[in-house]
């Protein structure tokens, strides 16, 4: 396993984290898996002996009941792992449920500590943007929160370009802590975060870590054009996120894929998986499972190496349509970009 600095922070993260949204099984996230805590014990032990180093949950899967899952799987192995959890979603019927205000994030960062059975939180994201909440106000409560030592770092996640420039200007304006991850949507599938997340990122020093690598399973090698899978989600009825807007571009990706995936006698999976891990910017990604035999075929990723030309087919036939400004830039700016910017270009 390699690890990987975590944005400018000083902490190191394994490129894979074990995600845990299957955990619970408790309303819709019933669709996705319900692993209980026995599931999670053996899915962790795995992890950790492939040495994955981070465990990624929020407090809305299955509202509370992840955190708890992964709290008492870790019980004994606390010291061995990171765990990053996150605030902002739905959690209750009251008015102040949900959001990024000062009660909000203090109440969940309390609730979530409690679920864990832990007396602090590695990493602790917001998990979506609050345009209603004083921005001044939701990083005053996370600073608190670093400073009393309850969380260590913080990171965000789905958040717009200018919205997160304007969170980091803000923070570093007032002395308040940064954020040091950006956990975003990345895949084969869909190279998006390319416009301005990626290299926001590696502009502002911020690790990049991917959820949904697989794009919610699509570039598993299951879809196929002109197949229906076996199980899971018929891609041109019911299929809501990621949203697919270009079916035949996708499906040309995918057999590609396969393709590389059968030279190396490895699954599509793995190939999908190995070509983010050599993208700039990025940190480490997310995966997770409903069944064990998914997650150790996943964990198999990292032994994995794409020759150049592999990745140059990857790179090209999922290479996303320039948007404005950036076609106008490339036409017209080439020949002063710098590395974040290459991030897009190539």
């Amino acid at each position: 396993m390699e690890y990987r600095q975590l944005g400018r922070s000083g902490l190191r993260v394994s490129t894979l984290t074990l995600g845990t949204m299957t955990y619970g099984g408790e309303g819709n996230f019933a669709k996705l898996g319900n692993v209980d805590v026995d599931g999670a014990k053996r899915q962790i032990d795995m992890c950790l002996d492939a040495g994955v180093n981070l465990i990624d949950t929020a407090n809305m899967y299955s509202t509370g009941v992840a955190e708890q899952i992964v709290g008492k799987a870790i019980a004994d192995k606390r010291d061995d792992v990171l765990i990053s959890t996150k605030v902002r979603m739905v959690m209750g019927d009251g008015p102040n449920d949900a959001g990024l205000s000062r009660h909000h994030i203090i109440s969940q960062a309390e609730a979530s500590l409690r679920r864990l059975d832990t007396d602090h939180i590695d990493l602790y994201h917001v998990h979506e943007w609050d345009g209603q909440t004083p921005l001044e106000e939701t990083l005053e409560a996370l600073d608190t929160l670093v400073r009393s030592g309850k969380v260590r770092y913080l990171g965000v996640s789905n958040y717009a370009g200018w919205q997160l420039l304007k969170a980091l200007g803000l923070a570093d304006r007032l002395g308040y802590q940064r954020f040091v991850a950006n956990q975003i949507y990345y895949s084969l599938e869909s190279r998006d975060a390319e416009y301005e997340l990626i290299p926001a990122s590696i502009d502002q020093g911020l690790g990049v870590l991917v959820w949904s690598p697989l794009a919610g399973g699509l570039l598993s090698g299951k879809y196929r054009r002109g197949q229906q899978a076996a199980d899971g989600r018929h891609l041109e009825e019911d299929w809501n996120e990621p949203p697919v807007r270009d079916a035949e571009k996708l499906y040309d990706t995918i057999e590609e894929v396969v393709d590389i995936a059968s030279s190396h006698r490895v699954s599509p999976a793995q190939i999908s998986l190995a070509y983010l891990l050599r993208k700039p910017g990025v940190t480490s990604l997310v995966i997770g499972a409903r069944k064990d035999e998914q997650l150790r075929d996943n964990l198999g990723a990292t032994e994995v190496r794409l020759s150049d030309d592999e990745f140059r087919k990857l790179d090209e036939i999922s290479k996303p349509y320039l948007i404005y400004p950036h076609w106008h830039q490339e036409l017209s700016a080439s020949e002063r970009f710098g590395v974040p910017d290459r991030a897009l270009h190539g």
